[in-house]
């Protein structure tokens, strides 16, 4: 009789198997309640199939659905596969490539035999589905032979498949999931145990757009068609209540209703900012420098563009080339035709960040040890050249403005330095009702400097936010393995906003690499000369992407002093429009931005136009108004308008436009 096999599971036990059991085995070993509960399983951490075979002694955990990272993955793995089998079903011919979860969902890529599927064709493949989940088909693993899986692709028309099975390296195991047994997909898995193991209830097909095969546009232009999938119902509703309040919140709709912004052709990825947008980024700004006036910054400018030389000194040029502008330094020809570059033609490039420029603003001149903790701050123009398929609205441009600063700091400093930020983070972050979490960002694979220097920056940002407070769940405290920068490992603050999605804005970086490179020094207390560390931060991150999450923050309504245009005076008859110019002048000289409205329209007319622009107060005057000194105030958002004298109004106001101050 073979061995047992011991089965470790996380309460401690451990239980014996026999060679060739199961998860599945074990499951139904402890009781039936787990047998049917049991969606997964992970062998030594690894998440796998029910039914894959124990090889040896080993940890189990079994998934249920109170593990909702896996049972959400395993699920959306599942609607994928599930929408690919569907598709054949309805629409034979139809060539299947590859079909990966999402975030919050799937999707699956097609080679339609007739033509390209539109969303019209979306009810019928979401009956299908259903179907599919109710027949309740078991769901099962095999390995082939890579000549037998290319023989089957190529049998049945299937030459994405078949071009993709041929190029997997060799000896790599092919394995092929059955969904019942008259349908396969060529996949890893793992899967749950059964269709019927998805709620029938919990997914729904989103849209179609294009894609080409492998992501090429010189292959096959292939139909996407998304879905959402999660474990319950409920769940999808609360998704679909999210997603249909994001598209109420969508800072390119409201920027355009409130006139803030726009984005066209002639200037991929540069944000045209219109009058009033540009008064929000002037308050941010003023905001920012009175933080950083306090916290001992010192601002400068740095050039635009610098030669490709400094970008190679600095790593730069290796790591991030191809997102550079780069421009010749001359151009010493012109014809009909436009320059002509020389071969050997000296190149420059626009800055994608400001970190170098900042290092030679220190080294010019001895910089002492009493010098530091130097703290240079630059709202700094930076461009990178992202794909046109990656832009979107102000959260992805080509041109942004970060608040970016760089902290020059001996050894001793550094966790001082660092939990200072963290504290005047907290502050920022709250003056704009946000809550966040916290992330370490560890070291990544492809890196500079040694290991030690890893160490040490590690533990640097770790004891900061401890010291500070934050290290804790309640304000999401991670370490993110293999996520940090090329040169140092990094803190990030990802925000959550109204409806809950996350942004990650600021960040802070401990760097010992930048400044070896770049060769910045200190004369230190013993006379000699040392590296200073460079802790690299920004806390908008970028002005355009913050002003994008702060309009979807606030759903457009902005505090009262990021508000462009803080009031409207609107009149009811033209025999208040004097009385209007009167109150208009008197709240202009109060410090408030107000327009006046005297058009020859309905009152209701104005009320509505204004609530579209989001101005936070209309102050209503007409003939009785203009006789008792009073307006009528009618607050964005609220049903009742309030009569006021005009001074308690100013007064109220200006207590509102009054800017958070840190100082």
């Amino acid at each position: 009789m073979s061995e047992l096999l011991k089965i470790s599971l996380p309460d401690g036990s451990v239980r014996e198997m026999a060679p060739g059991s199961t998860p599945a085995d074990v499951a139904a070993a402890i009781g039936p309640g787990l047998a049917k509960a049991a969606l997964a399983a992970r062998i030594d951490g690894e998440l796998v199939d029910l039914t894959r075979p124990f090889t040896g002694d080993a940890q189990l955990a079994l998934v249920t659905a109170r593990d909702e990272a896996d049972a959400l993955e395993l699920a959306r793995h599942d609607y994928a596969h599930i929408l690919a089998e569907a598709v054949q079903e309805l629409f034979p011919g139809t060539q299947i490539t590859f079909g990966p979860s999402t975030d919050d969902g799937f999707y699956y890529d097609f080679a339609p035999k007739d033509r390209p599927f539109t969303e019209e064709d979306l009810p019928a493949i979401e009956e299908k589905m259903r179907a599919i989940i109710a027949a309740n088909k078991p769901l099962r693993r095999e390995v082939w032979s890579r000549e037998d899986l290319i023989a089957r692709w190529q049998a049945e028309g299937e030459s994405f498949k078949a071009e993709w099975a041929a190029e997997l390296p060799e000896g790599e195991e092919l394995s092929v999931y059955w969904s019942g047994d008259d349908w396969l997909d060529m996949c890893r898995g793992p899967h749950l145990p059964s269709t019927g193991k998805l709620d029938p209830r919990a997914f729904k097909l989103t849209r179609v757009s294009g894609a080409y095969w492998r992501g090429d546009q010189k292959n096959a232009m292939l139909s996407r068609i998304y879905g959402t999938g999660w474990l319950n119902k409920k769940q999808l509703d609360e998704h679909l209540h999210r997603l249909e309040e994001a598209a109420k919140r969508d800072h390119r709709k409201l920027g355009t209703e409130m006139d803030l912004f726009h984005l066209q052709q002639e200037a991929h990825g540069s944000v045209f900012w219109h009058p009033k947008g540009y008064v929000i980024w002037r308050e941010l700004e003023a905001y920012m420098r009175r933080a950083i006036d306090a916290a001992g910054y010192k601002e400068v400018k740095t050039p635009q563009v610098m030669d490709a030389r400094q970008w190679e000194q600095s790593g730069h040029w290796g790591k991030y080339r191809e997102n550079m502008f780069v421009i010749p330094d001359e151009v010493p020809n012109v014809d009909d035709e436009g320059p002509i570059i020389s071969g050997d033609a000296e190149w420059m490039a626009l800055k994608p960040m400001n970190c170098p420029a900042h290092v030679l603003i220190f080294r010019q001149g001895i910089k002492s040890y009493r010098d530091l903790p130097l703290r240079i701050y630059e709202n700094g123009c930076c461009h990178r050249n992202e794909p046109h398929g990656a832009l979107h609205g102000l959260m992805r441009v080509r041109q942004f403005t970060q608040d970016d600063a760089h902290i020059f700091c001996r050894e001793d400093q550094i966790v001082a330095e660092v939990q200072a930020f963290c504290e005047l983070a907290d502050r920022i972050y709250k003056d704009f009702g946000f809550t966040y979490a916290i992330k370490l960002a560890l070291r990544p694979e492809n890196r500079f400097g040694t290991e030690e220097m890893w160490d040490q920056a590690e533990t640097e940002l770790r004891d900061a936010v401890v010291r500070a407070g934050l290290a804790s769940a309640d304000y999401g405290w991670e370490e993110l393995p293999g996520e940090g920068a090329f040169y140092a490992p990094k803190l990030e603050w990802h925000l959550t906003d109204a409806i809950g999605r996350t942004w990650q804005v600021g960040t802070i970086q401990s760097d010992r690499v930048l400044p070896e490179r770049l060769d910045a020094s200190y004369v230190a207390e013993d006379g000699g000369r040392h590296r200073p560390v460079m802790l690299h931060r920004a806390i908008f991150g970028s002005y355009e992407r913050f002003i994008g999450i702060l309009i979807e923050h606030f759903a457009g309504k902005l505090p009262v002093w990021l508000a462009p245009v803080q009031a409207v005076v609107a009149t009811i008859v033209s025999d208040a429009d004097d009385y209007a110019k009167d109150v208009t002048a008197k709240l202009r000289a109060a410090g408030i931005r107000v327009e006046s409205d005297l058009r020859n329209e309905k009152i209701n007319y104005k009320v509505r136009e204004h609530s579209v622009a989001k101005v936070p107060h209309l102050l209503v005057v007409g003939k009785r108004e203009a006789d008792e000194g009073t307006v009528a105030v009618r607050t964005l958002g609220e049903q009742h308008q309030k009569m006021m004298s005009l001074d308690d109004a100013i007064a109220m106001l200006q207590q509102e436009a009054t800017a958070p101050d840190l100082r």
